[in-house]
C-alpha cells in the first residue's frame, strides 16, 4: 500500500485541508434512515459502484493481514458483506463480529449468513463499542462519513485491536485533480437520488453526496488516523480516486 501524506506526519492537518471532523446529521435519524434502506441497500450499492464494490471489498480485507484463525471486527457492517468476506478468510476457527447502529441492517445480515459459524452480527454504536482489545484487525467500509466524531471512530477502533494489528477504512473520496473532483461531486449529487428513486429512496439516498461535501481527503484522514494513536499509516486511491483505502497499525 502506498505511502500517503508523509509531509507532517504527526501534526494536526490544516483546519483548511482538514474538513469537518464528524457527520452533522444526529445519529437516530442516520439510524433510522439506514433501516429504511436496508432491503434496497446492496442492489443500489451494486448498481452505483457499477459492480466494484467486490474489488473494494477484497483489497479491504486484503490490508488487514489478517490470518487464518485470527479475529476481526467490522463496525458499520450494514449488510455484512465485507464482515462475510473476513469471515471467509479467516476460515472456521477464526471469528468475526460485525457491528452496526441499524437493528434492519443487522437483522438483514443475520439472515442472509446464518450458516457462517464464525461470523456474529449484533447491534452496536461505533463511538462505544463493547469489546476490548480482542480482534487482530478491525475495519470500516463506507460508514466512518456517518460518525459523529471521525477521530473517536479510529480510537474506538484502534482500542477493540491488539498491539500490532491493523485498522482498515475504506471510504468515498474526490478525484484529483480539483476541476475532476469538483465534476465528480456534481454528477454524484444527480445520479445517487435518481438510483435511489428507482426504489423508492431518493430522499435516503440524496443523504449520500451530501455526506461527502467537506469530507476530509485522504491526506487528512491519514493524519486523523495518526492523532487518533494510529502508526505506519497509509492509503491508496481505488476507482480513479473515488474511493480511498487507508490503514494504521495499533502500536
Amino acid at each position: 500500500m502506498a505511502r500517503g501524506g508523509e509531509k507532517g506526519q504527526g501534526r494536526p492537518a490544516s483546519p483548511e485541508v482538514q474538513g469537518r471532523s464528524g457527520n452533522p446529521v444526529p445519529e437516530p435519524a442516520v439510524a433510522a434512515m439506514f433501516d429504511r434502506i436496508a432491503p434496497v441497500y446492496d442492489r443500489l450499492n451494486t448498481l452505483m459502484t457499477l459492480g466494484l464494490d467486490g474489488r473494494w471489498r477484497r483489497a479491504a480485507v486484503a490490508a488487514t493481514a489478517v490470518a487464518p484463525g485470527g479475529a476481526a471486527l467490522d463496525v458499520a457492517c450494514g449488510t455484512g458483506k465485507l464482515a462475510a468476506s473476513l469471515a471467509e478468510r479467516v476460515g472456521p476457527f477464526g471469528r468475526v463480529v460485525g457491528v452496526d447502529l441499524a437493528p434492519r441492517m443487522v437483522a438483514a445480515a443475520r439472515r442472509t449468513y446464518r450458516d457462517i459459524v464464525q461470523l456474529e452480527f449484533q447491534v452496536a454504536n461505533a463511538l462505544d463499542l463493547p469489546f476490548a482489545a480482542e480482534f487482530d484487525a478491525a475495519t470500516i467500509a463506507f460508514g466512518l462519513r456517518n460518525l459523529a466524531d471521525y477521530e473517536a471512530g479510529f480510537r474506538q477502533l484502534a482500542r477493540t485491536v491488539r498491539p500490532r494489528g491493523w485498522v482498515v477504512c475504506l471510504e468515498l473520496s474526490l478525484p484529483r485533480p480539483r476541476p475532476l473532483g469538483r465534476l465528480y461531486h456534481a454528477t454524484f449529487r444527480r445520479f445517487a437520488p435518481v438510483a435511489g428513486s428507482l426504489f423508492g429512496q431518493r430522499d435516503a439516498y440524496q443523504y449520500l453526496p451530501d455526506s461527502l461535501e467537506g469530507f476530509p481527503d485522504p491526506e487528512a484522514l491519514a493524519a486523523t488516523m495518526r492523532q487518533a494513536g494510529l502508526v505506519e499509516v497509509s492509503f491508496r486511491r481505488l476507482a480513479l480516486g473515488a474511493v480511498a483505502l487507508h490503514r494504521g497499525r495499533v502500536p
